[in-house]
Parts: C-alpha cells; sequence; structure tokens
C-alpha cells in the first residue's frame, strides 16, 4: 500500500493518491462475484449457482470492478489517510485513474483538511485587571434587595396611593369609543412606578384612594407592538378596589434568620453574604481574564482558510445543543419556533455568524495542546467521568458508554490549553484606571 498527499499552497485541501494492491482488489472482485451470483440467472444454471469462469466469458471479469471498488475503497482510504497523517474533515472527492487488470488500482481522492496553524506568543497574555473587591455598599444593597422580597403588602385605609404600592384595579380601554382587544381585566394587580404599562397610566393612579373611579388618558408609543394602536391616544375607565403598600421588615436578626436559616445574627448574614459576593466576583474575572486570554492567543495565531464543512459543522452543533437545552426546560423546538416566530435557518444564520471564530478558536487551542505537550492521564479522565456523572446525574459506566476515550482525553486536553493560557496572563491596569488611583 503506498499513499501520498500532495496540498494545495495556501489552501485546506489537497490530493490524496493512493493504491489498492492486486492482493486486495483480487478479494474485493470474489466478493463481489459472490454477490453478483445470488442475483444473475443463466440457462442451464439454477439461480446463484453459475460458474465464474463462465461468468466471466459472458460479461468479463471487468463489470465486477465497480462492486469491488465499493467494497474495498472505504478500508483503503482509512489506510491512506492514516498513513500520510492528514485530518480530513469533509468527504472525500474520489477520482478512479487506473483500475487495470493485475495492477494495482490508482485513486485519487480531493479532500478539505483541518487548517494548519501558526501559533503565536500564548503565554502571558496581557489582560486587562480585574477588581474583585467588596465594598460595603455593595453588601448593604445585596441585604436591601432581599429585604425588599421580604416585603409584605398590607392594605392602606382611605388613603392615596404613591409610587411603590400596589393597586388593584379594574380597568376598561377604548380608542375612539370603541373597545379594542387586550384592553380590560378585573382584579389587577398593578405596582405604581413599575412601568409594566403604557407611560403616563400609573402616574395617573398616584394620589387617588380605594373606591375610586379614574379616567385615564394616555397615548400609545409609535412603536407600540399592536400596530393598530400604535400612536393613537386611549381612555382607559379605572375602578381602584386596593390600595396596599410595601412594609418592610427591619434589618435585624430576625430578619437575618427569615433570610437564611443557617445563620443566627444580622452580622453572620453580612459576612455570608460578603463571602458569596467575593466568590461571585472572583468567578466573573476568572472568566473575563479566561476571555481575554484566550482572544489575545487567537489574535496571535495564524490560520489557513476554514473549510466550509468546519463552519457548517459547527453551526450544526450549536444548533442542536441550544435546542436540546431549550428541550430540558420542557420546551420542544416545534414550541420554541411558534414562541418566537423564527425558523430553524433564522437560528443556523444567528449560530453561523460566529462559527469561523469558534472554529478557529479550538484549532489554536488543539495547536497549544501539541506545541506544550499536554496529556490527559488515566487519573485525568477517571476524575473527569467522575464529574460528569455527578453533573448530570448519570452512573459512571453510562458516560463511559456515552463518550470514548479520545473524546474524554480531548476534551481534558483542551482544558489543559484553556488554564495554560489563563494562568499565564498578566492583568494590566488601563490608563483610565491608573489615572483614576
Amino acid at each position: 500500500m503506498s499513499a501520498k498527499w500532495e496540498r494545495d499552497s495556501e489552501a485546506s485541501k489537497g490530493t490524496l493518491t493512493f493504491e489498492i494492491d492486486v492482493e486486495t482488489a483480487k478479494k474485493g472482485i470474489d466478493q463481489a462475484f459472490k454477490r453478483t451470483q445470488k442475483r444473475i440467472t443463466v440457462p442451464g444454471f439454477r439461480k446463484g449457482h453459475v460458474p465464474r469462469q463462465l461468468f466471466n466469458q459472458m460479461y468479463g471479469e471487468e463489470a465486477l470492478y465497480q462492486d469491488a471498488l465499493n467494497i474495498v475503497l472505504p478500508k483503503a482510504y482509512e489506510d491512506a489517510v492514516k498513513e500520510t497523517g492528514i485530518e480530513p474533515v469533509d468527504q472525500p472527492q474520489i477520482d478512479v485513474k487506473s483500475l487495470e487488470k493485475g495492477q494495482p488500482w490508482v485513486l485519487t481522492a480531493e479532500v478539505a483538511v483541518k487548517p494548519e496553524v501558526k501559533l503565536g506568543d500564548y503565554k502571558g497574555m496581557e489582560v486587562p485587571a480585574q477588581d474583585t473587591t467588596v465594598s460595603d455598599k455593595e453588601v448593604e444593597d445585596e441585604l436591601e434587595s432581599k429585604r425588599q422580597q421580604q416585603a409584605e403588602l398590607v392594605l392602606k385605609e382611605d388613603q392615596p396611593a404613591e409610587n411603590g404600592d400596589t393597586v388593584v384595579i379594574d380597568y376598561v380601554g377604548s380608542v375612539d369609543g370603541e373597545k379594542f382587544d387586550g384592553g380590560s381585566a378585573d382584579n389587577y394587580s398593578l405596582e405604581l412606578g413599575s412601568g409594566a404599562f403604557i407611560p403616563g397610566f400609573e402616574d395617573q393612579l398616584v394620589g387617588h384612594k380605594s373606591g375610586e373611579d379614574v379616567e385615564v388618558k394616555v397615548t400609545f408609543p409609535e412603536e407600540y407592538h399592536a400596530q393598530d394602536l400604535a400612536g393613537k391616544e386611549a381612555v382607559f375607565e379605572v375602578k381602584l378596589h386596593e390600595v396596599k403598600e410595601k412594609q418592610l421588615p427591619e434589618m435585624d436578626d430576625e430578619f437575618a434568620k427569615d433570610v437564611d436559616e443557617d445563620v443566627d445574627t444580622l452580622d453572620e448574614l453580612k459576612e455570608k453574604t460578603k463571602k458569596q459576593l467575593q466568590e461571585q466576583k472572583e468567578d466573573a474575572a476568572h472568566a473575563a481574564i479566561e476571555d481575554a486570554a484566550i482572544e489575545a492567543a487567537v489574535n496571535n495565531a495564524e490560520t489557513e482558510e476554514i473549510p466550509q464543512a468546519m463552519l457548517d459543522d459547527d453551526t450544526d452543533r450549536q444548533v442542536q445543543q441550544y435546542l436540546m437545552g431549550m428541550q430540558q426546560q420542557g420546551i420542544n423546538p416545534k414550541m420554541y419556533f411558534q414562541i418566537t416566530g423564527t425558523t430553524e435557518d433564522d437560528l443556523r444564520k444567528q449560530f453561523a455568524n460566529d462559527a469561523a471564530k469558534r472554529v478557529k478558536t479550538n484549532l489554536v487551542l488543539e495547536a497549544i495542546v501539541k506545541d506544550a505537550n499536554l496529556e490527559a492521564t488515566d487519573e485525568d479522565i477517571d476524575a473527569e467521568i467522575k464529574d460528569l456523572a455527578a453533573q448530570y446525574g448519570m452512573e459512571e459506566d453510562a458516560v463511559k458508554k456515552a463518550l470514548s476515550k479520545d473524546m474524554l482525553s480531548h476534551d481534558i486536553q483542551i482544558k489543559k490549553a484553556v488554564d495554560l493560557v489563563t494562568d499565564s496572563a498578566k492583568q494590566v491596569e488601563s490608563k483610565d484606571a491608573e489615572e483614576d488611583k
């Protein structure tokens, strides 16, 4: 078996020339005859029993060559790929150069291959410095947010509504004296100042008491989603049934216990909240450093033109993963497209926009794996299996069946490449930040 690879100049494709030796071709012809023998009928012989010699006399051995080639070609092409070490990314275009009797068969394959990557610097990338300090005000704001969540709504007796209060109303809307779809409701709870309704609606309820009738006049925005109402004036007849105000709990130890059963005092809650905010900031900072460092390393690298097949495969994978994520939330693809008013083509176009960036990033990370000689040990693989099993609630054996060792090794190596680039990155203060100090 001999194979030769000739790469096209400055392109991620080339020509693979390979041979099928005489012995392999003969075995393919024998198999092709056995298949053909079952189908043909020759006078004087039972179906499926025509002798090989008679078949050759009647049809010629060459009549078996195409079937024989189809039988032996997949293995021959696979062996040629291994021999030359190329990495095809699409189905090849096969061309037969020679099928001479008694001679090796010669074929060529036009093949799109994984682009070559010329790495630039990828260690010590300069990235924007990240501030992970947590201020007292941030802790106070977080506790106030929790306090607002613990608020109770209490009826206001004979007192006017204010911004921040919740009113329970009936309303009927009309345009030019005609009621319109979606313009009425009963016992609707509306927080004044929330901006949930058309601009001006909530403001006109401020100052009114429960039991009052209010005529509210508003103008629908020009960009309103219902085109038949956009820009038009409307009148709403509103009946206020109830006015409720928020009653906030005292910021004390009892409040702390209500918010978190694992603490006993407000000071403990403050300390725990600060720690949580610190972890969130550190996670966000690490993610920002990782993104910036990887982007810099990718920008420093040069790659050949990326074959369309790789871009299409990436887009297919992104669409599939996105729809699977929706399905895990109980939304099947048909429902998703109905809700969003989009099609699968729309979703594909959305992901196709960044396909080249994602593919190049992965190619650069794979090149870093080779350049830095990063390996996935058996211990790494075992740990990855345990993590995946815990993450998805699966048995470890099920993970092993679903993912091959090569797939797990590849993912681990990519993670190590990401860690290498990220951990070696240097945080640099921006000029603006330095001037502020």
